[in-house]
C-alpha cells in the first residue's frame, strides 16, 4: 500500500465566497495558508487545508473606500475576528467514495475557535504527482457566532437581513511530496 502526502500550492489555488442577503450577494476570495492531503493506493484517505482569514477580498465593491470599509466590518467581531482568529481550518476525518474521482469529505470546520462537523462531495483529479481537488462547501455562519443581521437573532431587519448560509467554492493544487523532498 502506497501512501503518498501532497502539501497545498497556496498560489495555484483558489478560494471563492459568496454572502447573500435579501437585497442581493457578495462575493470575492479567501486565501489558503497550507495544508495537505494524504492518498492511499491512489485515494483520498485524509488531509487539512488552513485558510488565512487576513487575505479575504470583496470583489464585488468597486468603490475604494465602500471596500475598505466593507472589509473592515468583515474583519471586525461582528464576522471573523481576524485579528484574533487569522486562520480557519478543514481537517478531512471521513472520507466516502462515490466514483473514481468523487467522494464525500467529512470533517471539522474551525472558524473562530468554533469547531463543528461538516461534509461535501469533491472531485479529486489524480494526474501523477499533482492533484486538483475542487468543491463547494455551504456553511451557516451563525453556527461559528457570526450572529450579524441574521434573522435568527435579530428580528424587523427587513431589507438588511443577511442570510445565514455562505458558499465556499474551492479548486485547490496539491503537489506530492516524497521522502527528503521539501517544496520551498
Amino acid at each position: 500500500m502506497e501512501t503518498i502526502n501532497f502539501e497545498i500550492v497556496s498560489s495555484s489555488s483558489s478560494v471563492e465566497w459568496t454572502g447573500r442577503k435579501v437585497t442581493g450577494a457578495h462575493n470575492g476570495t479567501i486565501g489558503i495558508k497550507n495544508g495537505n492531503f494524504i492518498f492511499n493506493d491512489g485515494k483520498i484517505k485524509g488531509g487539512n487545508i488552513v485558510i488565512d482569514t487576513t487575505s479575504i477580498k470583496i470583489l464585488d465593491v468597486t468603490d475604494p473606500a465602500t471596500n475598505t470599509q466593507f472589509a473592515g466590518h468583515l474583519a471586525s467581531d461582528d464576522f471573523f475576528s481576524i485579528e484574533k482568529f487569522p486562520t480557519a481550518s478543514f481537517d478531512i476525518l471521513n472520507v466516502k467514495e462515490i466514483s473514481n474521482t468523487k467522494y464525500y469529505l467529512e470533517g471539522n470546520l474551525t472558524i473562530k475557535d468554533i469547531t463543528h462537523l461538516v461534509g461535501f462531495e469533491a472531485e479529486v483529479k489524480n494526474n501523477n504527482d499533482i492533484i486538483s481537488l475542487s468543491g463547494k462547501l455551504i456553511i451557516d455562519r451563525t453556527k461559528y457566532d457570526i450572529k450579524f443581521r441574521s434573522g435568527n437573532f435579530f428580528k424587523d431587519l427587513g431589507d438588511t437581513l443577511i442570510y445565514n448560509d455562505f458558499d465556499l467554492d474551492f479548486k485547490i493544487t496539491a503537489e506530492a511530496v516524497f521522502s527528503g523532498q521539501s517544496k520551498n
